[in-house]
């Protein structure tokens, strides 16, 4: 029998999967990619029989690829929190999905697990910038300020690291960062151990994110805010991590980060107002490629030509 983990190659899909699989050891083949592609159950070819687990990817985006497998013979675990439709009904299927605002992938299967491992769902849940749920979840572990504020650090560089257009633009490969945090039952421990794989997370983070300031600011609204970012590696990087920023920073306010393409289209991140994290999945979904969850969405090519109507949208989906 063949396992397969597919998961997204973000700190949630990542620090889910540790989480499952230092619970739940198993040998499997690893499918994942950049944090945009999404649709990855399609590139698996399960017998009758196979294991099949799959964390933070849209079940919706995913529905017609899941009912083939399921067809197949396959046994399937599906864990998520984005926009997921009608949730098919079949004995070969167990599906944890909660489309929460305030909770994330790492923090269901936290959930799953009874807190087993709940520092690496702290970490995941501040790379998603779920901040409140992170830090509740930090106090009730009885952690430090400052070991609070390294698993936020470790979070929010895993989160970043899986953010690009093709995998060619990563700096590590999501299955390859999987590989080197799970000998590690306890970030921590990572951390204090001062890893290598921590050292050049934190790194690369800081670097690419020193040069934000040559963003252009394309709209100002009563709703918010949205920016441009040129066609490089590096912004490209940046995109998601950076938008979570300006949403800490402006709380009442939602935010778009638009990085250029080499086509001439838009790659979008959006984050709607943490005051009201809502609406951002709703607004993405108007388009072609979007899709997301109800605080942080994103469309995957916004052709130049739907720039002016992406901005109306934006205005109207947050205009209070």
């Amino acid at each position: 029998m063949q396992n397969y983990d597919i998961f997204n190659g973000d700190a949630d899909g990542v620090c889910a999967l540790i989480q499952l699989r230092l619970a739940e050891p198993k040998q499997s083949k690893l499918v994942t990619g950049v944090k945009r592609d999404i649709k990855l159950i399609e590139k698996i070819n399960p017998l009758p029989g196979d294991g099949v687990t799959v964390l933070d990817i849209s079940m919706d985006k995913n529905k017609p690829a899941l009912l083939n497998i399921l067809e197949r013979g396959a046994q399937v675990f599906y864990c998520d929190h984005h926009f997921a439709g009608d949730i098919p009904s079949h004995p070969s299927l167990l599906a944890l999905i909660d489309t929460a605002a305030d909770t994330c992938t790492s923090l269901l299967i936290n959930q799953y697990l009874d807190n087993r491992y709940a520092n690496w769902a702290i970490a995941a849940a501040f790379g998603d910038n779920m901040m409140v749920a992170a830090e509740t979840l930090a106090q009730q572990q009885g952690l430090n300020q400052a070991q609070t504020d390294s698993l936020k650090m470790l979070g929010i560089a895993i989160n970043y690291n899986g953010y690009g257009a093709c995998e060619s633009d990563l700096h590590i490969h999501p299955a390859d960062l999987y590989q080197a945090l799970v000998a590690y039952s306890d970030p921590l421990t990572l951390i204090a151990e001062d890893a290598q794989i921590y050292q050049q997370l934190v790194s690369n983070y800081q670097a690419d994110m020193k040069r934000v300031d040559s963003a252009k600011q394309l709209h100002s609204s009563a709703a918010g805010k949205v920016y441009l970012l040129p066609n490089q590696a590096w912004a490209r990087r940046v995109s998601g991590v950076w938008g979570n920023q300006l949403a800490n920073d402006a709380r009442e306010l939602a935010h778009a980060v638009l990085t250029e393409q080499a086509d001439g289209s838009y790659l979008v991140s959006v984050r709607a107002p943490k005051v009201n994290a809502e609406g951002a999945d709703t607004l993405c979904m108007k388009f072609a490629t979007g899709g997301g969850r109800k605080a942080a969405a994103g469309i995957n090519q916004l052709p130049a030509n739907e720039l002016s109507r992406f901005i109306a949208e934006f205005d109207q989906q947050f205009t209070v």
